[in-house]
């Protein structure tokens, strides 16, 4: 039999041994598929072992304990009696099988991750296997870490994300280069995005509080807009070096010119006393929304705010269907979220003073402002307004990536 070398799994005629054991290994016992794969696995020399088991399906432990058995076959001298052969599904039951709630506890504590929400702080705190297995034994659950990754390999399969667009990877790469690029110059970086608007007034938060026993914070049964008092749409704007954010609360539309009168007071109140020197701005936002790439309405009031400040305004788009990936939501939004959980947010004051509350041990600085103005809807960019843009696309993806420079002077 002639063998070539597989240089991707480091084994020789990977199909012929894949056929091989897909013809013996039905007709075998449980011991003679072990000793069958231990004994291939030495015919094959170094890296037998790995080979075997990526081609057999029989695990690399198992492999091991075939080739000892291998080697001392003589139950006189320690080996295994041939005439014990477990039967079929014996050997010791699944964890899974034996505690019938353990897989839906877990699911319990891993499913608002899996569909992707930015504000859930399990996603975003990095939840370790060892915390899942901490959560699953404070529940009653005898459980260690390694079995937790086995029963979320098994139980939870994120497939359905959608069309990954083609400039996707490209895109991430564009972005991350142009943020190291910014922050190498001492550049002001900042990832804008808006928050989930929250209704005002003693509606059920989510998430529990702390409270004396027998003194619940009583609640509205039913989530209907109070007149008077609207929803809260909180702008915001996080800087990437300094861990510090910014929240517009807003109470009027989520329009593009409230997102850049946010990044504006931003600027004002928090940028510009920290980059007195800086003469960019870079900009991480989502494809839509308020701040999409396709939206006029969110270029030309950038056009002003670069003209106001003297700062050429670099914007990066992440690709469609990419937000969790957007810095803001998981280093900024999911703390504010986990700050007020349980916490009716019955004012707008209460709003602003649980932002600008949120504290995080890796230094995390929040301030927050209420925003009175009113954006109303419909507003449309000429495109004689777009032609004045002082815009510069890059050449990578410019719909995506573009520079909006100050007007010269004498334009003005």
């Amino acid at each position: 039999m002639e063998f070539q070398w597989d240089t991707d799994i480091g084994c020789m005629d990977i199909e012929g041994l894949k056929q091989k054991f897909s013809a013996l290994m039905p007709a075998l016992n449980e011991r003679s598929r072990r000793l069958v794969a231990a004994a291939e696995a030495q015919s094959l020399g170094w890296g037998g072992i790995t080979c075997v088991a990526k081609t057999s399906g029989v695990s690399a432990s198992t492999i091991s304990r075939g080739m000892k058995e291998l080697q001392t076959p003589d139950p006189a001298e320690g080996g295994l009696d041939p005439s014990r052969i477990r039967r079929p599904e014996g050997g010791r039951r699944r964890l899974a099988e034996k505690d019938r709630r353990l897989r839906a506890d877990l699911e319990s504590l891993v499913e608002p991750a899996t569909r992707g929400d930015p504000d859930s702080p399990l996603r975003w705190t990095g939840k370790s296997l060892r915390v899942l297995a901490d959560q699953l034994q404070a529940l009653g659950h005898g459980i260690s870490y390694p079995t937790v990754a086995t029963l979320l390999g098994q139980a939870n399969r994120k497939t359905q994300e959608g069309t990954a667009h083609p400039d996707r990877n490209a895109q991430f790469e564009y972005i991350n280069g142009r943020v190291k690029s910014f922050q190498k110059r001492g550049q002001p970086v900042i990832s804008v995005d808006t928050k989930k608007k929250e209704l005002v007034g003693d509606f059920k938060n989510t998430g529990r509080e702390w409270r004396p026993k027998g003194r619940p914070c009583r609640v509205r049964v039913h989530d209907f807009l109070i007149p008077g008092q609207g929803k809260a749409v909180p702008y915001g704007v996080y800087d990437l070096t300094r861990n510090a954010g910014w929240v517009s609360l807003g109470i009027d539309h989520d329009t593009a010119a409230f997102a850049v009168r946010s990044i504006q007071r931003g600027w004002r109140t928090m940028g510009r006393p920290v980059y007195p020197r800086a003469n960019s701005l870079l900009i991480t936002a989502d494809a839509g929304g308020s701040n999409g790439s396709r939206s006029r309405l969110w270029k030309w009031p950038l056009q002003k705010l670069a003209d106001r400040t003297g700062l050429s305004i670099s914007v990066c788009h992440f690709p469609p269907g990419t937000r969790k990936w957007n810095k803001i939501e998981h280093r900024l939004f999911s703390f504010i979220s986990q700050n007020w959980r349980g916490r009716p947010l019955a004012s707008l004051a209460v709003i602003v003073s649980l932002i600008s509350a949120t504290r995080t041990t890796s230094g995390l600085n929040v301030r927050c402002e209420l925003d009175p103005g009113r954006y109303p809807k419909g507003q449309k960019i000429t495109d004689e307004q777009m032609a004045r843009l002082n815009i510069e696309p890059a050449q990578s993806r410019g719909d995506w990536n573009y520079t909006i420079h100050p007007q010269p002077r004498h334009k003005k």
